[in-house]
């Protein structure tokens, strides 16, 4: 291993260092949010079609519990991406950290360099998969969404809600 002795004008190219891969901390810090975000809503909308679902299944309507598995499955799989996006966005915000603290020990290590540029590119790599995930998952939201106003069996339960019970939108018994 090299140790360099670095010069009084060398202060500033640490801080160039400290400072060029920190852009991407930004990019990934405001993808980390909105991911975050969208997670949230989908765990909340996940506990609400549960409780539904198992209302549904004590009131002995299982056609509607069966509407509500449908999205609850669908839901999850979404989760699941969103779930991958945000720790590939993690890793690559650890990453893109990691290879900052690197290029600034690259000024006294000659081994530091390459070790930052080997750990921002598998950072940008991360994210470049991760917001893959976020693609995915934004296209396959918009399919549920119509699914789900395609679900006869959804729709009416959604039209019937706040009826009591027996009760349906046409104003007929079950």
């Amino acid at each position: 291993m090299l140790i360099r002795t670095p010069g009084a004008d060398e202060v500033p190219r640490l801080f160039q260092a400290f400072v060029s891969p920190a852009i991407f901390v930004s990019a990934a810090g405001l993808l980390l949010l909105s991911l975050n975000t969208r997670l949230m809503g989908m765990v909340s909308r996940l506990r609400q079609y549960r409780r539904e679902k198992h209302a549904a299944l004590k009131g002995g309507r299982p056609e509607q519990a069966d509407a509500y598995s449908s999205q609850i499955s669908s839901i999850e799989k979404r989760a699941e991406m969103i779930r991958r996006a945000f720790m590939l966005t993690l890793i690559s915000l650890t990453g893109t950290i990691a290879s900052c603290l690197l290029l600034g020990m690259g000024l006294y290590f000659a081994d530091a360099e390459l070790f930052a540029a080997l750990t921002f590119t598998v950072s940008i790599l991360a994210l470049l998969l991760g917001s893959v995930y976020y693609l995915r998952e934004v296209a396959v939201a918009l399919t549920s969404v119509r699914d789900e106003a395609g679900d006869s069996r959804f729709m009416d339960l959604e039209m019937n809600a706040d009826l009591p019970d027996g009760v349906t939108i046409a104003g007929l018994k079950d």
